[in-house]
């Protein structure tokens, strides 16, 4: 009888251990309390793991643009955007810092500012569109005997931005016209637009060269002042594949690789507003004057169609860049940044 206790005594405590259960582990043993052994966790596949991404529509894009013709295209956005926040200043040099610090996504800046940026930050920076050509004329003040770049032979006109863009370009044509910069043509350099406007105002200048939206105030100011060339269509004419180009709007690298969706809708909104502002230059106008952009809404509503206002991607923004850069880069390795940016910085190219 007590044989028979002891068993079911040993029995019972059997039992309850097998009810615990045992996990073995390579430390040895390792008892679970309260109830059998769990089953292994089952890990979250790396799709669920990544954490979930904020929709397209709901994601805020910080943008920068300079107060001038590479904000013009962006106006309805700045004005009817809900989600977007624009930032527009009167210098690139308050917006380049904040996109290289990661404190703006996007700036609409000088074309050759862009190679530049692309240089100094190893390539962590792409372009996305062209949105500005040239926006440079040449204007004649109480006569019309320029018509031609042939008929600068000999001549004398004032012009600001010796050492930049204006010059390289105005160079570049000329040669490409047959005439030599240094000796055909007499540049007398400004510190700034105003000064060559009141130039011509004094009677001390007759030729200019100005960008708009000075041109359409200079007109306003001085009655007898035509546009004697449009140095974009010169530049056209050469039919070499490439345009002069004013302004582009560039990213940063880590939001153009990670979230391409975010891209490619604000390009689609962007080109959208160009369209919107080319067709509806009175209202456009307005929206610019709001935003201090331009003061006058009727000083806008003339310069507007005359601002080359464009949203050029993919494969055409970079057949026309890359060949503007491409001159630049000639007459001074140092207006891009030293060195001719690589294919990718060309976005969608």
């Amino acid at each position: 009888m007590k044989t028979l206790k002891t068993l079911a005594l040993a029995l019972a405590l059997l039992l309850a251990l097998s009810g615990c259960g045992v996990i073995t582990s390579d430390d040895g043993p390792t008892q679970v309390v309260g109830g059998s052994a769990p089953a292994e966790e089952e890990q979250p596949s790396q799709e669920e793991a990544q954490p979930e991404e904020v929709p397209v529509e709901d994601v805020q894009l910080r943008v920068g643009a300079l107060k001038g013709p590479t904000a013009m295209g962006l106006i309805r956005m700045i004005s009817d955007d809900g989600v977007n926040s624009y930032t527009l200043a009167g210098s690139a040099d308050e917006l380049t810092p904040k996109l290289i610090k990661g404190d703006l996504d996007i700036i609409c800046v000088p074309a050759n500012l862009a190679a530049v940026l692309y240089n100094k930050t190893e390539g962590q920076v792409a372009t996305l569109a062209v949105n500005t050509l040239g926006v440079l004329y040449i204007v004649e003040n109480g006569g019309e005997t320029v018509r031609s770049m042939a008929d600068l032979k000999g001549r004398t006109l004032v012009a600001a931005g010796k050492g930049s863009t204006p010059e390289f370009g105005l160079r570049y044509l000329l040669e490409q016209n047959g005439l030599d910069p240094d000796k055909d043509v007499t540049v007398d350099w400004k510190s700034e637009h105003a000064e060559c406007v009141a130039a011509l105002a004094a009677g001390t200048a007759d030729l200019a060269l100005l960008p708009q939206p000075f041109v359409t105030v200079a007109q306003g100011k001085l009655e007898n002042l035509r546009v004697a060339l449009d140095l974009t269509a010169e530049w056209d004419a050469l039919d070499n594949g490439s345009a002069m180009i004013t302004g582009v709007a560039v990213a940063r690298r880590d939001l153009a690789e990670q979230r391409p969706e975010l891209v490619d809708a604000f390009l689609e909104e962007y080109a959208a507003s160009v369209d919107w502002v080319n067709e509806n230059t009175a209202q456009a106008a307005e929206l610019i004057a709001a935003q201090g952009i331009i003061e006058s809404p009727a000083v806008a509503e003339k310069a507007l169609p005359h601002c080359n206002i464009v949203c050029l991607t993919g494969q055409e923004m970079f057949e026309k860049l890359s060949g503007y850069l491409q001159v630049l880069s000639e007459a001074n390795p140092q207006s891009v940044g030293g060195a001719l940016p690589r294919d990718d910085f060309y976005y969608g190219a």
